[in-house]
């Protein structure tokens, strides 16, 4: 999808109101187009079919005119449950766990649905005349709408058992890490650019580190940093064969007047007496209010940290739920232990274009566990699970150099359960689990 595109549809596939609205815009040209059809054939369907057709004029409308209002009725009372529902999240899970219901097809739908039969039923009721001379009754569309209601009972029905079945915790848990899954899965090989052969890797190295000729690009709004049009920065650096450095992570904030590139000429271009590159460089960003999975795979794994922390302080304090969500922190870290992160220094296959700023396996490892580790003190189930957690990844690691960071959590672990563990009963537990699991890590 264009870059523009992309930047336009993300707030609308997110939203609680475009989809209803097209549902809408559907019903009205379903319904102006019915009714065209029974001015030409409601009265042949009217002898052939005398039990679906045959209603008149009074009982049309009586008809219409319940289905609109109970269709209002049961799309207030749809509003109502979701609210409730956003509401139950935020509180018990992660206020960055709400996008998940906003963007849930479900949920847009079932809005849609309830809100356009109301003004279908509508639109067809107002069409109905009684009068000798001009009497008409829309017989097909009075139909249509009688089974559009008939299937709303269905969808409220269904719409009930998507949002309990969306409130559990492993339902919750298991959409962030599959939809972060799919993001890895994109991401990982990194696809801006080349990596540099290694003979050309020593002089791009000396080059970047040269403090001078760094110009800045600035950003002229504030946000976090949702997508960076990565084809189109590596063409603009081919372009005006220059060096792009990125200076902020996917996923950080943004301040007006903060530092988002900062470029030079490149090796293979004279050092120009000023900075002439276009202002339009900045149209290859997005910037948004918020955080998006897109491109940012640590949002996924920061959403997960988030559900354990919620879940372990003393408001809440539901170990069960920090357990699932450190489950799933381990599939996900070790999902990007099998992967391959590419070097920060990318080329357009003959001279360094690009300077990558990413996290590294190290800072994803430490994301996951630190902030978990440091908020279980005192409890001995949730160190335990860590400990599997650990060993989960370590199985799947094939660098061996990747190995010393789960190490080095797994001796925090330790020294965190011997500190924090009130009788050693607990401290024999995690250490006997330790001990057991240790060759994960110091293969």
């Amino acid at each position: 999808m264009n870059f523009r595109l992309r930047q336009l549809w993300q707030p609308l596939r997110e939203s609680l109101w475009f989809v209803p609205l097209l549902m809408v815009l559907a019903a009205l040209g379903l319904a102006y187009g019915l009714v065209e059809y029974d001015q030409a054939s409601s009265a042949s369907g009217t002898r052939q079919l005398p039990l679906l057709f045959g209603i008149d004029a009074g009982g049309a409308g009586g008809m219409l005119n319940a289905i609109s209002g109970s269709m209002l009725t049961v799309a207030a009372l749809t509003f109502s449950l979701l609210l409730a529902a956003i509401s139950q999240v935020s509180n018990q899970y992660s206020p960055r766990a709400l996008r998940n219901f906003m963007r849930d097809g479900v949920n847009q739908f079932t809005m849609g649905y309830f809100v356009s039969v109301f003004t279908f039923g509508l639109l067809v009721q107002g069409t109905i005349r009684s009068g000798r001379a001009d009497k008409f009754v829309p017989t097909t569309a009075v139909l249509v709408g009688l089974l559009l209601a008939l299937g709303g009972v269905g969808a409220l029905i269904f719409f009930i058992h998507h949002v309990a079945e969306s409130l559990q915790t492993g339902t919750l848990v298991r959409r962030i890490t599959a939809e972060t899954q799919t993001e890895i899965d994109r991401l990982f090989p990194l696809h801006f650019g080349q990596e540099l052969h290694p003979e050309a890797r020593a002089a791009a190295e000396t080059f970047v580190a040269a403090p001078a000729g760094w110009q800045p690009v600035l950003a002229t709004g504030a946000g976090y940093l949702q997508y960076l049009d990565k084809p189109g920065l590596l063409a603009w650096t081919v372009r005006h064969r220059t060096v792009l450095r990125l200076e902020v992570h996917i996923g950080d904030f943004v301040g007006t007047g903060q530092r988002l590139f900062s470029v030079r000429a490149g090796m293979d271009r004279p050092a120009p007496d000023r900075a002439d590159w276009p202002a339009d460089l900045l149209c290859y960003v997005g910037l948004g209010p918020h955080r998006n999975p897109e491109q940012d795979a640590a949002f996924g794994v920061q959403q997960l940290v988030d559900i354990a922390l919620k879940a372990l302080s003393p408001a809440v304090n539901d170990t069960t739920t920090a357990i699932m969500a450190l489950d799933y922190l381990g599939e996900l870290v070790g999902r990007l232990a099998r992967r391959e992160f590419p070097g920060a220094l990318r080329g357009d296959g003959q001279h360094l274009r690009v300077l990558v700023r990413a996290y590294s396996f190290e800072d994803y490892v430490r994301l996951a566990f630190d902030l978990v580790r440091e908020n279980a003190r005192g409890n001995p189930a949730v160190l335990r699970r860590q400990l599997r957690a650990l060993a989960l990844v370590a199985s799947q690691v094939r660098d061996p150099a990747r190995r010393p960071v789960l190490r080095e959590q797994a001796t925090l672990l330790m020294a965190c359960a011997q500190a924090s563990l009130s009788t050693d009963y607990e401290r024999r537990e995690v250490q006997c689990l330790y001990d057991e699991l240790s060759p994960a890590w110091a293969g």
